[in-house]
């Protein structure tokens, strides 16, 4: 075994000094011997001086390691500290297992509205209002894995969706994956509001194989259903017994495993698009067949240029939703699989069609993919189109997205282990320079040529021992070489070591964000199963230009803005076109007048009615804005934010955060980063009652936020104000000359006459107090 080995290095080792006290060296692994001399009481030469001290435990390699990785731990939680959020996601569904972290992604779904099925626009686009969840206006998703799930089928992700129009009835049909048993069934979810808003109605098919792609059609007074189930071997139709629930199978079309299988009607034939992967030479993805009929039913026959494609993979070959019919023309929509799985959806128009012939040609899609990458639902990917026309002329389409790419788990988790593989390395670099580490591979005793019961390696092939010599041989070659050239006393040395402490800092960081951080998105956070939007409103000028640009940039990534509406108070404003790098559209909105009352003009232009006003000099995270925005629907009538005050004592005295926190309350919320209710409170602060507290705010150039606290407050006997501790805050106005606020004395003097003005104005003060970590979600700690 292994110790009969090391006893015999020992002896070869065993040394003796002076003939008096044995000396022995120690070649700590069958890797690496570190050239460590150690005596008889077991303790480094370094250290041997130090025996009876008592002060050496460990040797300066290994005291260097322990070292380098604490120091190296250290610096990783901090990162995780500073970037990650310490408020827990809430998966909002019926039972926790749902929306599990899954490699096939996290797909969700979508409705669309236009003229026509080529210019289709989102429905938070439409200006669709909904009271349930303060949804004013509903945005997308209208599914997702948490709205689908229940005790008995806790989904992962909702995808291939499906329409089905009965009267004013709109049904979705889609793949949910079984977060429990990891297979694709067909679930059902019902909208009768025109799609504003989705009840789920459960699970419509359920087999023993994967199901998915879940066509359903009319025929001859009959609803039929034909999923794809490749994994069987076929393909199949059921009927429904009581629709949309119940379904029994009619029949197997086709005794192959064809894959996203649809059918249309055209020329007096059926036709029958779908790829077979199996099919010999078939290229995955990049593989389309066409079969015909006269019927439904069948006996389906092969087109005689199958496959009619068999190409690239991001050709769009393989199907991508229902084939429509539009002014007499056949459209096809497939998807493009080029970069990732379900890259985006393609638009063909069928040119020729016969039983001999198929050509197509192919069409922009005028569906505008999002800027804003992770934050949005279908930020990465959009695989699945399902466009209809609705009873009232107006065309109505359900898409499926994704905010991540396929594999990204895998990928994520295989970079994050590869970083800290390079730490490790660097690591070991980094102490050869200094020479902490003087790790030499101990070759004689590896490869020794003697018995080959003393060999360690004799079980290993001798052509494989052979190169790996050399290959030792090589870096042992290597470490002296940098021993020698990069001595921590040269430039060399010294550029090396800043090097590789900086790209071990980065590695850590690298690391720690892929294996902890998920998958990088900030996502929205849906209320009663809806999602919303809301305008970002900002006030500035032109010495403000260059923190505007910054803050575009930043905020309009975040999923739940609608648009950035910019109060131009002074000077020239920008375009707001070509000057900002912007994922929504900006508005400049030019005054007349300099006044800070103008962040709070009615605007008919703003079509939300949730309005997040935010200093152009504060920067928080786009999950901060999201957790604020889903507090405020949940409470509309209330001013939610993140910088609370409290104002009380005889007489009144402005102060600051760290007040109201030893005071454990509050009772004013700052309006410089607060999400608002738009139409009613703007309303009331233009009211007549309102005259005389906007002129003061004009001539102290100040107050406009405690202000609308007062009218606010004074306007109803409940709750008014709700604070959100937000993961962290930067001010850039202590970057900047031109804030109001820079000289704090002068500031909170002002805002203390503001006060008892205003409690002689409106008849004392009626500001009400609350406190601190109410929120059984903790995010107003």
């Amino acid at each position: 075994g292994v110790f009969p080995f090391l006893q015999k290095m020992r002896e070869k080792c065993f040394k003796s000094t002076n003939g008096t006290s044995p000396v022995w060296c120690c070649d700590v692994s069958v890797k690496c011997r570190c050239k460590w001399r150690w005596d008889s009481s077991g303790l480094c030469s370094y250290c041997r001086d130090k025996v009876q001290n008592r002060t050496c435990l460990v040797s300066s390699t290994f005291t260097y390691f322990i070292s380098s990785f604490i120091i190296l731990g250290i610096v990783g939680m901090l990162y995780a500290w500073l970037t990650f959020s310490p408020f827990e996601r809430q998966i909002l569904s019926s039972t926790g297992l749902s929306c599990q972290e899954d490699n096939e992604g996290s797909w969700a779904i979508g409705v669309y509205y236009g003229n026509d099925p080529f210019s289709l626009r989102p429905i938070e686009q439409e200006n669709i209002w909904s009271d349930r969840g303060s949804a004013w206006p509903v945005a997308n998703p209208v599914l997702t894995c948490a709205s689908v799930s229940d005790a008995s089928h806790p989904s992962n992700f909702v995808a291939d969706p499906f329409l089905y129009i009965q009267g004013s009835k709109l049904y979705i049909f889609f793949e949910t994956k079984n977060a429990i048993t990891k297979q694709g069934d067909i679930g059902v979810a019902e909208s009768l509001d025109g799609g504003a808003s989705w009840k789920h109605l459960g699970i419509a098919l359920d087999e023993e194989w994967h199901l998915s792609y879940p066509y359903v059609f009319n025929y001859d007074g009959q609803i039929y259903m034909m999923p794809e189930g490749s994994e069987k071997g076929d393909i199949r139709l059921y009927r429904a017994l009581e629709f949309p629930l119940k379904w029994t199978l009619e029949r197997v079309l086709i005794n192959k495993p064809l894959v996203d299988a649809t059918l249309v009607e055209y020329k007096g034939l059926f036709w029958l698009f779908a790829s077979d992967f199996e099919r010999f030479g078939a290229k995955k993805n990049g593989e389309l067949e066409i079969w015909y009929a006269h019927t439904p039913f069948g006996p389906w026959r092969q087109h005689k240029s199958n496959p009619v494609h068999n190409g690239d993979k991001s050709s769009g070959a393989r199907n991508g939703g229902r084939p429509f019919i539009h002014e007499g023309y056949l459209y096809r929509i497939g998807q493009d699989c080029g970069e990732t799985y379900g890259r985006r959806i393609r638009l063909f128009r069928v040119e020729v069609l016969t039983k001999e012939k198929f050509r197509e040609v192919e069409l922009p899609v005028r569906i505008e993919e999002s800027k804003k990458g992770r934050n949005v639902w279908n930020g990465l990917r959009q695989h699945q189109l399902d466009v209809q026309k609705l009873p009232t002329g107006q065309w109505i389409a359900v898409m499926d997205g994704d905010k991540a790419p396929s594999g990204d788990r895998f990928t994520r988790y295989l970079l994050g282990c590869i970083s800290f593989l390079v730490l490790v390395l660097l690591v070991i670099l980094l102490g050869v320079i200094l020479g902490v580490v003087q790790c030499v591979f101990p070759l004689s005793k590896c490869f020794s040529s003697g018995k080959r019961s003393d060999n360690f390696l004799s079980w290993v092939h001798p052509h494989v021992t052979s190169r790996l010599r050399r290959t030792l041989s090589r870096l042992n070659r290597s470490s002296s070489l940098i021993r020698d050239r990069a001595h921590f006393s040269t430039c060399v040395g010294v550029s090396l070591i800043l090097l590789c402490i900086i790209f071990s800092v980065f590695s850590v960081c690298f690391g720690v964000k892929l294996l902890f951080g998920g998958n990088g998105s900030e996502e929205p956070y849906p209320v009663e199963g809806q999602y919303s939007q809301f305008t970002l409103l900002t006030m500035t000028y032109e010495a403000r230009l260059w923190n505007l640009k910054m803050y575009i940039k930043h905020y309009s990534r975040c999923a739940s803005v609608k648009e950035i509406v910019v109060v131009w108070n002074k000077g020239e404003p920008p375009n707001p076109l070509f000057d900002f790098d912007s994922a929504v559209p900006v508005v400049i909105r030019r005054e007349e007048k300099n006044s800070l009352n103008n962040r709070f003009k009615v605007d008919p232009q703003i079509k939300t009615r949730a309005v997040f006003e935010l200093d152009d000099d504060i920067m928080v995270t786009c999950n901060d804005l999201e957790r604020a925005f889903k507090a405020w629907r949940e409470h509309p009538d209330r001013i939610v934010g993140f910088y609370p005050r409290l104002v009380d004592g005889n007489p009144l005295k402005y102060r600051n955060e760290r007040y109201a926190r030893s005071k454990k309350r509050y009772n004013m919320i700052l309006t410089g980063a607060a999400v608002l209710d738009g139409k009613d409170a703007f309303p009331r602060y233009w009211g007549n009652a309102a005259d005389q507290g906007r002129a003061l705010v004009d001539k102290l150039f100040n107050c406009e936020d405690i202000l609308l606290n007062f009218i606010l407050a004074n306007s109803t006997s409940s709750r008014s104000v709700e604070y959100i501790h937000p993961t962290w805050a930067l001010d850039t106005s202590k970057l900047s000359s031109a804030a109001i606020s820079r000289d704090t004395r002068v500031h909170y003097s002002k805002r203390t006459d503001c006060l008892l003005r205003f409690s002689e104005l409106y008849g004392g003060f009626n500001l009400k107090k609350w406190s601190f970590d109410t929120r059984s979600d903790g995010w107003d700690y």
